[in-house]
């Protein structure tokens, strides 16, 4: 989330009951855009992609940081996800644009 984001869980703006990962819980999936890091999402070019490649990737990060293990993602589990988050991606950007 840190990487994706470009916030820090010591960051002033995390104080009291605010947290990393309360701020993804809250801005998904209709804010991911306010708070992804702006370098990432930039070029217009596969906007609407990067986006969905980002929601799919905070829900998995959230799913990795439950707050009981039992509840968390297994790590075999969660590595099949993100290939799979990764290939859709190249197969969204590498489609003809259909309007």
């Amino acid at each position: 989330m840190e990487t994706f984001t470009r916030k820090k869980p010591t960051d002033e703006m995390f104080a009291g009951e605010m947290s990393l990962k309360h701020l993804m819980e809250e801005s998904l999936p209709d804010a991911v855009t306010e708070i992804m890091d702006v370098n990432l999402l930039r070029e217009q070019n596969g906007f609407v992609d990067k986006v969905n490649c980002m929601l799919s990737i905070m829900d998995l990060a959230l799913h990795c940081c439950m707050e009981l293990p039992e509840q968390r993602i297994n790590m075999k589990d969660a590595l099949a996800k993100f290939k799979n988050i990764k290939l859709q991606f190249l197969k969204d950007v590498r489609a003809p644009n259909q309007f």
